[in-house]
């Protein structure tokens, strides 16, 4: 079982940036690639980036390549994902989210592999 508990999320004026943090419980953190999902009122929860389990790989949408940028401590059981150059069209609820798999796997872009979900941080990006 592991808990994720989401922070750093808030008001912010386009251009500007934010950090989200995901700090997870159990002993077992390195074991699970690690996905930043988010969801925009009255659309689907779309995926943002993932890190794998070493920190070696990571995946990102095509919207938020070159502005955002995952990484994860596992000494810390935290990741983190450092937003740039915000936009008003990335204001959506984010969620972090776990998924068990073995050493070496790519981490996944699906929202369905993730067993685990935080409750979600609010970003809002004002213009």
């Amino acid at each position: 079982q592991v808990q994720l508990v989401e922070s750093g999320g808030g008001l912010v004026q386009a251009g500007g940036s934010l950090r989200l943090s995901c700090a997870a419980s159990g002993r077992t953190f390195s074991s699970y690639a690690m996905g930043w999902f988010r969801q925009a009122p009255g659309k689907e929860r779309e995926f943002v980036a993932a890190i794998s389990r070493s920190g070696d790989s990571t995946s990102y949408a095509d919207s938020v390549k070159g502005r955002f940028t995952l990484s994860r401590d596992n000494a810390k059981n935290t990741v983190y994902l450092q937003m740039n150059s915000l936009k008003p069209e990335d204001t959506a609820v984010y969620y972090c989210a776990a998924d068990r798999v073995v050493a070496g796997a790519n981490p996944s872009r699906f929202r369905w592999t993730y067993e685990y979900w935080g409750q979600g941080t609010q970003v809002t990006v004002s213009s």
